[in-house]
């Protein structure tokens, strides 16, 4: 996963030709430990496909306030740079993988 913060956030979600996928997360949250892994397996199977990436909300506060990631983990959705969705929380495997499918068809 890419580490975005407030310096490279908007040039990576805005220049990506890839739909992308943001992991807002905390360093202290166990949920977002237990999501981690989930995500990382999941994102070589979308190589070409899905950029996946990460910000660590306690290192970019005005990115978790604009994008309302104040429960982590939150996961958000965009393409050509505009947000399409969010999801928040703990989610297992398959339906991380439908909400994915769903947000971005087509990919």
């Amino acid at each position: 996963m890419l580490h975005l913060t407030a310096k490279n956030f908007s040039m990576e979600i805005k220049k990506s030709s890839l739909p992308v996928v943001v992991m807002f997360y905390a360093a202290w949250c166990g949920k977002c430990a237990m999501m981690k892994p989930l995500v990382e397996d999941i994102e070589p199977g979308y190589k070409n496909r899905i950029q996946f990436c990460e910000v660590e909300v306690d290192e970019s506060p005005e990115l978790a306030e604009r994008y309302k990631a104040s429960i982590v983990p939150t996961f958000a959705f965009f393409r050509n740079g505009k947000l399409l969705g969010e999801l928040q929380g703990v989610t297992e495997d398959t339906t991380f993988e439908r909400h994915l499918q769903k947000i971005f068809r087509n990919c």
